[in-house]
């Protein structure tokens, strides 16, 4: 059995400024994924690059956006396109599945 997961992946101020397009659809999968027992975690971008515009830590735009329902403490934050380069979101994967079934996921 599979433990499952919905991942909210850089829904930020700085992502796009059309985002309200669909966010009344996210919040209705969180609310879904809640429903059904699922965990709902949340990843953030941080750009560490040099002379950085967007998504640099310690902004408001590298903050979730305001409309965005937020219903767990799990937020991990990420350097690197990719998710799974974050060592706390891939602790967390290990430590939530440990005695519950094996989580899926491709890199």
């Amino acid at each position: 059995m599979s433990k499952k997961a919905l991942v909210v992946i850089d829904i930020q101020n700085d992502i796009t400024k059309h985002y309200r397009d669909i966010i009344d659809r996210l919040n209705s999968a969180i609310d879904w994924a809640m429903e059904c027992g699922m965990e709902v975690v949340y990843i953030q971008h941080n750009n560490l690059s040099a002379g950085t515009r967007t998504f640099k830590p310690g902004t408001k735009g590298v903050e979730l956006v305001p409309e965005l329902k937020v219903v767990s403490d799990n937020v991990f934050v990420k350097t690197k396109a990719n998710a799974l380069t974050s060592e706390a979101f891939l602790e967390y994967i290990t430590t939530i599945s440990k005695g519950q079934g094996m989580w899926s996921f491709s890199r």
